[in-house]
């Protein structure tokens, strides 16, 4: 069953991305976030389109 949110630390397991980048695509306003106290999550569905809106590796260009 996927988990309806994901911890910072969840969410770069899972995608691959690094830590910094995630962080970075918050500030961007590119990821939402949602804060639950002192935890930051992001929806499952916010980090797929994310990952979904990046640009795909053409090799040699």
């Amino acid at each position: 069953m996927t988990p309806i949110a994901l911890t910072i630390s969840d969410a770069v397991k899972v995608s691959g991305i690094s830590r910094t980048s995630i962080y970075e695509a918050l500030k961007r306003g590119d990821l939402t976030a949602l804060k639950a106290g002192r935890r930051t999550l992001i929806r499952h569905a916010e980090l797929e389109a994310f990952m979904a809106g990046l640009p795909v590796y053409q090799a040699g260009l």
